[in-house]
């Protein structure tokens, strides 16, 4: 089985993808930028894509991908899908994996999962954990004093197609959250679950099967909603397909301006539960560009 993880960086070689660069039975895409320094990469095991290279892949995604982008990831999707990966890692460079990454990965396998259901409609992953009090990136905002009101539906068998497991250390949730709360976690998960409900998913720390690639793009033009309005979206193509499962990464945070992180998830706050109930449509652009993308397959 093929198994390639996906990453995008501006920056040198980081702890975490250095440790990704050495995981056994797993090859490294390193999907450089503008201002990646290039040669840094020829120093670790990786594959790295070039910025002329990607190009080469797709110069229609790569233009109106453009430059300066974590949107750029896309194109190494599109690499690891014609280089035949089976299981598709997807990661941020400053997510430091720990010796079990990548050790319990379910797909292509019926799996035992706590089956939980959310009494709106919509599941928070992190509901379910030791912080309740905090919420997912993309987690409808309309729906948060209601958001821990679920309920156990017992033991479940799935063959899921994706698989997001949970991060350490300052996570990736939503910007109120993080401005607010300024968290430092360490999850108590022990075993996968996940839900009927449909469910928010991003891109740090997530497994996907081949079928999925072609569905799942990280969406330009819409802020910091790109990795989560794909995750609602590619569930309308493949329901009750997502689990999650224990930390697997410390999430050791690439200087960000909380307030920048803000100002790009207002969009999710204005439109992603209308998203979900099928009462907004994306961007044209943002249409056009998964149109290329789903051309390159």
């Amino acid at each position: 089985m093929k198994k390639i993880i996906v990453t995008t960086t501006i920056n040198p070689p980081t702890q975490a993808t250095i440790k990704f660069a050495e995981m056994q039975d797993w090859e490294l895409v390193v999907v450089g930028d503008t201002k990646t320094p290039h040669d840094e990469y020829k120093k670790i095991n990786c594959t790295y894509l070039h910025p002329s290279e990607q190009e080469e892949i797709s110069k229609e995604l790569s233009d109106i991908l453009g430059w300066k982008t974590i949107q750029r990831r896309n194109l190494g999707f599109v690499y690891a899908y014609k280089k035949g990966v089976d299981i598709l890692a997807t990661v941020d460079d400053d997510n430091i994996p720990y010796d079990n990454w990548g050790k319990e990965v379910f797909l292509y396998k019926n799996v035992e999962i706590d089956l939980w259901n959310s009494k709106n409609g919509v599941f928070d992953p992190l509901s379910v954990t030791n912080t309740k009090d905090l919420w997912h990136r993309g987690y409808p905002i309309e729906l948060l004093d209601t958001k821990n009101v679920i309920e156990f539906k017992g033991k479940s068998i799935i063959n899921p197609l994706i698989q997001a497991d949970l991060w350490d250390g300052d996570p990736d949730i939503d910007a109120m959250c993080r401005l607010t709360k300024k968290p430092c976690v360490k999850y108590d998960i022990k075993l996968p679950y996940g839900s009927n409900n449909i469910s928010p998913f991003n891109s740090q720390n997530t497994f996907i099967t081949r079928e999925v690639i072609p569905h799942y793009m990280m969406l330009p033009f819409v802020g910091r909603m790109d990795d989560i309005w794909a995750s609602y979206l590619v569930q309308e193509i493949f329901p009750n397909s997502v689990i999650y499962n224990k930390a697997t990464v410390y999430q050791d945070r690439n200087t960000q301006d909380l307030i920048t992180n803000l100002e790009n998830e207002i969009i999710g706050y204005r439109n992603t539960l209308s998203l979900i109930n099928k009462k907004y449509s994306l961007p044209e652009k943002t249409k056009l560009a998964y149109d290329i993308y789903r051309k390159c397959f």
